[in-house]
């Protein structure tokens, strides 16, 4: 299982970026894809997540109404779409995979089995 992020960049307070994770060699389709943040002497961050077959998805209350989660199937991809980006959004951001199937979507990453690279977003004042 691979899974590659990108799309991390550096913007001015305000803007947006879209992050996208491309999924490969990941069998089934009731798994979870999600996306954690990790900002310089934080602990790791749970931002958002989907499941893939049923399009459910929770939103961390901390960019709920900023942040947005979608997959596109076709192209085994998971996109975080960040608006009115602020410099507390300043982190490295991963993707990462939960296996299971079924409950409900899980934040804490310890239960994700599958992580991609960091790609780093920085926000500025």
């Amino acid at each position: 299982v691979q899974l590659q992020a990108s799309g991390g960049g550096s913007v001015q307070a305000g803007g947006s970026l879209r992050l996208s994770c491309v999924v490969s060699r990941l069998t089934g389709n009731s798994y979870v894809m999600g996306w954690f943040r990790q900002a310089p002497g934080k602990e790791r961050e749970f931002v958002a997540a989907i499941r893939w077959n049923r399009n459910n998805t929770h939103i961390a209350d901390s960019v709920k109404g900023r942040f947005t989660i979608s997959r596109d199937i076709a192209k085994n991809t998971v996109y975080l779409e960040m608006n009115s980006l602020k410099p507390e959004d300043t982190a490295v951001y991963y993707c990462a995979a939960d296996r299971r199937v079924g409950g409900t979507i899980a934040t804490l990453g310890g239960l994700y089995d599958y992580w991609s690279q960091g790609t780093q977003v920085t926000v500025s004042s």
